[in-house]
């Protein structure tokens, strides 16, 4: 399959002067980032849910349905959807519909997400933090067949003979909305991904990639053994393109630094350091971080080493929409000429 590359914002609030912007103005620069996405030929735009005040979007696929009308070629879909405090009909209610108006270019990536505000938000025990996440990706992959759908689960309630509205686009094309699951890299996951014969997508955010590697194996020998033709592998990776190492570097650190501490404290992790900052910005880290060259050769290295499909750069960490736009248009219009060069087409 030929390599693809998309981007994904969670919609991280930056601040100006001290002062965190207002949500709206966020929301309205992702809309703006779409758009640049769009226009800078990158294949896929996500948008992450999350339910807490430093990240803006807690209805994305609202965000994807306003990009729908105002893009013309890009995929649209959540990074990730947390399917786990998510009606899985009321997903595929959603993507369908936005499927619909976008003329096909929906796709999901559902996951259990890192957080757990929702759970206690929308009336969820995290006692039933794992069998939410198993039963509910089990009806989803019902439910995106768009036949009539008899299922029964212990968490909800079940489903006898039910056809779900609207008829997707894709269906009404012989095909189907694209489903990928979001990967943080144990084989249970991988197991479970194979299973339904969705697309999985490792989500690399420390560490190496290196170490990712098996799972891309485990994946393909799972999907042939459940007897699944075809699947994708992706990696979904944080980072920052400007026109140099130093420029990149000096964007991003202090705002990685501000939600890696943030994010530790409540965690109970030390604070970071630019130690380790830059060990994950070097060449094998899971920061890709520096000018469209660095990028780029870093994005080969990976690319090579997890035998992936798509690379989908993680492109907002409380840095400004200015610098977020100029992050999109060099890995749409520098890097990705650069690593298709270096890949050989």
């Amino acid at each position: 399959m030929p390599l693809e590359f998309g981007v994904h914002t969670f919609a991280a609030v930056p601040e100006e002067g001290g002062v965190p912007l207002p949500h709206s103005r966020v929301l309205r620069d992702v809309v703006a980032e779409g758009i640049a996405a769009d226009r800078a030929g990158l294949s896929f735009f996500g948008v992450g849910e999350h339910h807490r005040a430093d990240f803006a979007a807690s209805a994305p696929e609202i965000v994807l349905g306003a990009l729908s009308s105002v893009t013309e070629r890009i995929r649209l879909g959540t990074a990730v959807t947390v399917l786990s405090s998510n009606d899985p009909v009321r997903v595929f209610e959603q993507f369908s519909t936005l499927d619909g108006i976008s003329s096909g270019r929906a796709e999901m990536i559902v996951g259990r997400g890192s957080f757990v505000e929702s759970f206690p938000l929308f009336g969820y025990r995290l006692e039933d933090y794992e069998a939410l996440f198993d039963e509910r990706l089990e009806l989803l992959a019902e439910l995106v067949k768009e036949e009539p759908v008899t299922w029964s689960g212990r968490l909800r309630s079940s489903l006898t003979d039910q056809r779900v509205h609207p008829r997707s686009h894709a269906a009404e094309h012989g095909g189907r909305i694209p489903v990928w699951v979001g990967v943080g890299g144990t084989p249970d996951s991988v197991i479970r991904t194979a299973r339904h014969g969705f697309d999985m997508m490792l989500a690399i955010i420390g560490g190496s990639p290196a170490q990712f590697a098996p799972f891309s194996g485990l994946y393909r020998r799972a999907m042939e053994q459940f007897g699944h033709s075809g699947g994708r592998v992706g990696m979904h990776s944080p980072g920052l393109i400007a026109e140099t190492d130093a420029e990149a570097k000096r964007i991003l650190m202090p705002q990685w630094m501000v939600y890696r501490n943030r994010i530790g404290r409540e965690r109970g992790w030390g604070d970071a350091t630019e130690r380790e900052f830059d060990a994950s910005a070097a060449e094998h880290g899971a920061i890709f971080v520096g000018s469209p060259e660095t990028v780029a050769q870093k994005i080969v290295w990976a690319v090579e080493t997890l035998g992936v499909e798509r690379f989908d750069l993680k492109y907002d960490s409380g840095t400004s929409h200015e610098d977020n736009l100029r992050s999109i248009e060099l890995l749409g219009t520098e890097v990705v000429p650069r690593v298709r060069a270096l890949l050989g087409g």
